[in-house]
């Protein structure tokens, strides 16, 4: 009996057992059925990869070699030196009292000029030619002001040292051509920068921390990208930075970014780091861009601009779906071309703009008169347009309106005839007080400012004013001035803001 029981409790629990299994199995087909992936020789129509045949293509490897030993023949160590100088700190001229008794005992140096110590530096740059012309970044050969160093040195991959002179320099490119003497150099050949994709390998090149030729890989993160750099040392800066993850710390300025197949399609240029080094994002000028303005410094001397004629709607600058037009000048390019206040340029040439900084680049890497094809987007629907690169900007007349103070961000005065005097001053118009959020309030002006100058016109009140923002070339602008007791010139690049048409 005992045998019996212990059997019928046995057989009903493996009864239970096997029902509860088979009503789960059942009960979760129909709520989630079970996904084991898709096997790669067995894509469906709509895969939203990329592969032609995935069976082939996974897992293939990337050989980085031959790209590498061939282009750090081509990259050289650049090394500047600038003799000690007297400077002066431009402190305002209030000195008195202990002062002055101490200058007495020190010398006139001890609250004014001071001696800059012997400055050292160190860069990279690309031989682009057999006959010795390299291209480098322009902050990689100044003095640490506007001008260049006193000596520079280049030296090749082989150890061999050369002196270099520079033939020219755009700070608003941050690009500078430099020449060595000789024939026979190992040299890159351009790529086209235009042909970059996102996600494609790239390696960067060049000497670091004072290290020998480096190699760093990584792949391409954005294009376009503009950070604000070059307007440190230009009141017009081009911007439109290729972004990798290429490991590049300083010394690297200068220095090669190639593909894989070894073409040059960056110069290494800037990092975006917190701590000063590498912080897991590198920016390089595109190529296209490089070669145009190398280019023209080696034929002229100095930059000849293409302009389109058309200002950045300020409120979607940062947009990434195209460039927003904020206006059109009169006489320019691309009134001639039929755009307008309003429209979103998406492609030059067929090649997509997703940035203004994208535009600006492409613009600036073409030549005066170049017919180009500009398609834009006007209320939904997309056109295209022909338009012929102009040298000149054309005029945005309606920039300066009735109220320059609304317009800049600030309350606005002619300065009186004393402050003139003191000042050495023809005339001015003075910043009394800066509005937050304004232009004004974009740059590091200070209140009591005295405007003096913008771009290359002289302003003496608040009527030459109007007509010097008039007549500017574009929302970019430069303004120059002093401060009522202070010794030196001041500049700030001021960008303007839409006007109400």
């Amino acid at each position: 009996m005992k045998w019996k029981q212990i059997l019928v409790v046995v057989g009903l629990s493996a009864t239970t057992a096997l029902a509860t299994i088979w009503t789960y199995d059942r009960f979760s087909n129909n709520r989630a059925p079970q996904f084991d992936g898709v096997d790669a020789a067995k894509l469906p129509a709509n895969y939203a990869g990329f592969l032609e045949n995935a069976t082939q293509n996974i897992g293939s490897a990337i050989d980085f070699t031959k790209a590498s030993q061939a282009a750090v023949q081509a990259v050289v160590h650049i090394k500047t030196k600038t003799p000690a100088k007297r400077v002066t700190n431009q402190l305002p001229e209030t000195k008195g009292g202990l002062e002055e008794m101490l200058e007495q005992f020190f010398g006139d140096g001890i609250f004014g000029p001071q001696i800059r110590p012997e400055q050292r530096a160190s860069g990279s740059g690309v031989l682009i030619s057999d006959d010795g012309y390299i291209v480098t970044n322009n902050h990689v050969i100044t003095d640490g002001g506007d001008g260049v160093a006193a000596e520079i040195k280049v030296t090749l991959n082989n150890k061999k040292t050369y002196t270099a002179r520079v033939i020219g320099r755009d700070p608003s490119s941050d690009i500078a051509v430099l020449k060595i003497d000789g024939n026979g150099f190992p040299y890159l050949l351009y790529g086209n920068s235009d042909q970059v994709q996102l996600g494609q390998w790239v390696l960067a090149i060049g000497y670091p921390l004072s290290l020998e030729t480096t190699v760093t890989a990584g792949i391409v993160s954005a294009k376009g990208r503009s950070i604000g750099v070059n307007g440190r040392q230009s009141d017009t800066p081009i911007e439109s930075f290729i972004q990798t993850d290429a490991a590049v710390n300083q010394g690297n300025s200068g220095g090669a970014l190639i593909t894989t197949d070894g073409l040059l399609v960056g110069i290494n240029s800037a990092i975006y780091a917190p701590t000063g080094t590498y912080a897991g994002y590198s920016f390089a000028i595109p190529v296209n861009l490089a070669k145009k303005i190398v280019n023209d410094l080696i034929k002229f001397g100095n930059v000849k601009r293409p302009y389109l004629g058309v200002a950045a709607d300020q409120t979607k600058i940062n947009s990434t779906d195209g460039a927003y037009i904020g206006n059109v000048a009169k006489g320019g390019a691309a009134e001639a071309g039929g755009l307008k206040k309003g429209d979103i340029i998406t492609k030059v040439n067929g090649n997509t703009i997703g940035s203004w900084g994208e535009l600006q680049g492409t613009i600036a890497s073409l030549n005066a008169g170049d017919k180009v094809n500009i398609t834009y987007k006007r209320n939904g629907t997309e056109a295209t347009s022909t338009v012929t690169l102009k040298e000149e900007t054309g005029s945005y007349d309606n920039l300066a309106g009735t109220n320059l103070g609304n317009l800049l961000g600030g309350e606005l005065a002619n300065i009186d005839s004393k402050m003139a005097e003191r000042n050495q001053a023809p005339g001015g118009v003075i910043v009394n007080k800066i509005t937050a959020g304004g232009p004004f309030s974009q740059t590091r002006m200070q209140e009591g400012f005295v405007i003096t100058r913008v771009n290359d016109m002289e302003v003496k009140n608040m009527d030459e004013l109007s007509k010097a923002i008039s007549a500017a070339r574009s929302y970019n602008i430069s303004v120059e001035g002093f401060y009522d007791g202070y010794n030196g010139i001041y500049r700030y690049p001021v960008t303007l803001p839409d006007s109400e048409e």
